[in-house]
């Protein structure tokens, strides 16, 4: 049906779970289509309940092992596995395209992510770093030092397929843990050809069943992961109802979570700006990838200053935008995953409108030659009021807002007013409006950026948000934290045995 299936050796129906040489499923047929042409790319058996009991099993089997090998050595087999991404690079990237709709040159830069992060893991399997302190007793030594959790279970999202995997399986692979992952139902395929790469190279090193990968119903895999106490840290990306969904039942067992949710991210733009820059920083944020990033620009701030004359540019840059095959080149923009997804879209700009938004450009789904899957809409830009109430929601398709703001005070006060706090920046040659945005009395989000736009984060920063956003970090930094639990050890190489704080209980000889 297409190269890239025969290059990555994906079978039909690809198999609903992997772990080491074990493949199957017993489950239901799931079909992945192009959401830009409609077509049937393959099938995937999915996993049953006693499919899931298998794979966690041996995940937690081969855990035993794993945890062993000394660090470097498990750094030293995630760098083959970036390797094999390295040859598998273009044919997974096509392969991701053809099924969540991403451009071509968005697909290749999430395997290079893979890639990098994998680099990223193998430093950093000889940077699991604890630290010594100075005991108050004589004769005493104390330190703390990171042991791996046990088997990780990693949840991800459509929009970025395989990277959101390969930021947790990477740092908790040279941590010492073992993983477990349930990808998104929407983009199967791509797990699987992800999941196969990483086996071989596992299974040459005599480790196969350190990663094991579960397609299937919630009722059959997500809900028995969530209250798995053989899991102890599960890592969700996804809207911020499902994490309320995963904090809340994961909790429960007192497990762990770490979260990726919701963006509704902003970028405000100041008189003094530079407005190319900003312009597509804008554009980009807004309208790349389909407006389906949880890094997305989803609001505008405006100072009243320059407030007409960028909106005018943008409104002309819109119109400039090719919409159609991702896989085309000069396409700029490709289609939303699914007709639900339109549904959505639709949904929300008449909701905004009842609001008092006003349409400035884009707003209807597209239709006819080139549109037949149902699934492309119009990018779109909507003025509105600082307190519209569809503004406190993140829509996952390429609608944005133009708000005009008074100063400086004003622009931050509305980036902080809304539930998420993902991604924020600011686009001002002022060096103090800069610091202003950057300081504890600026922005609230995870990330805060000065001159570039809300989209686009590199491996060597910590990736993530605050609030509804869920708190997470996932690569960069010391986010190698998560996946480990912290001990602290206290060595009395002395003759004598004080108390600390100097408590004395002396039971004589």
């Amino acid at each position: 049906m297409h190269a890239f299936r025969e290059q990555l050796g994906l079978a039909d129906p690809a198999p609903g779970f992997l772990c080491g040489a074990e493949s199957g499923g017993g489950g239901a047929l799931l079909e992945s289509r192009n959401p830009a042409t409609g077509e049937l790319l393959g099938r995937v058996r999915q996993a049953t309940r006693a499919d899931y009991e298998t794979v966690v099993a041996r995940a937690a089997a081969a855990f035993e092992k794993w945890r062993l090998v000394p660090a470097p050595q498990r750094g030293e087999i995630v760098r083959q596995i970036g390797d094999e991404l390295r040859r598998a690079k273009e044919p997974l990237a096509r392969l991701v395209t053809a099924e969540c709709g991403k451009l071509l040159t968005e697909a290749r830069g999430e395997v290079q992510e893979m890639i990098d992060i994998a680099d990223f893991a193998v430093g950093l399997s000889r940077q699991l770093y604890g630290l010594t302190m100075h005991s108050e007793r004589a004769s005493h030594r104390m330190y703390e030092q990171w042991h791996p959790l046990g088997v990780v279970g990693i949840i991800s999202a459509f929009n970025f397929p395989v990277a959101v995997w390969s930021w947790n399986a990477m740092l908790a692979a040279v941590c010492g843990n073992a993983m477990v992952w349930k990808p998104s139902p929407k983009t199967p395929l791509s797990a699987v050809a992800a999941q196969q790469i990483a086996t071989r190279v596992l299974a040459r090193n005599g480790h196969p069943d350190v990663m094991g990968l579960l397609i299937g119903e919630v009722a059959d895999v997500g809900e028995p992961l969530l209250d798995d106490k053989r899991v102890p840290l599960v890592s969700a990306t996804g809207s911020c109802a499902m994490g309320r969904v995963v904090g809340e039942r994961v909790a429960r067992r007192f497990g762990r979570t770490l979260l990726e949710l919701g963006g509704n991210n902003a970028i405000l733009v100041l008189d003094d700006a530079d407005l190319g820059l900003a312009l597509r920083a804008i554009a980009f944020g807004a309208a790349g990838t389909a407006g389906q990033r949880c890094t997305t620009t989803r609001r505008v701030y405006l100072q009243k200053g320059i407030a007409a004359t960028l909106t005018a540019q943008l409104v002309k840059a819109y119109g400039s935008l090719k919409i159609g095959d991702p896989l085309a080149e000069g396409t700029l923009v490709g289609p939303l995953i699914d007709r639900a997804a339109v549904t959505g879209y639709e949904r929300a700009i008449t909701q905004a409108q009842s609001e008092g938004a006003t349409l400035l450009c884009g707003g209807k789904a597209l239709s006819g030659k080139g549109f037949e899957s149902g699934c492309f809409v119009e990018p779109t830009l909507m003025q509105a009021r600082a307190d519209l109430p569809q503004l406190q929601h993140e829509v996952f398709a390429p609608i944005t807002y133009l708000i005009e703001v008074a100063d400086l005070d004003e622009a931050i006060r509305c980036n902080n007013g809304v539930p998420q706090g993902l991604s924020s920046a600011l686009f001002t040659l002022n060096l103090r409006h800069a610091e202003r945005f950057l300081s504890t009395a600026g922005s609230d989000c995870g990330i805060a950026n000065i001159n570039i736009g809300t989209s686009g984060a590199e491996i060597g920063g910590a990736f993530g948000g605050e609030k509804e956003t869920g708190g997470g970090r996932e690569a960069g930094s010391d986010s190698w934290k998560a996946y480990m639990r912290r001990q602290t050890c206290t060595i009395n190489w002395g003759t004598q045995l004080p108390l600390a704080q100097g408590v004395v209980f002396d039971v004589g000889n």
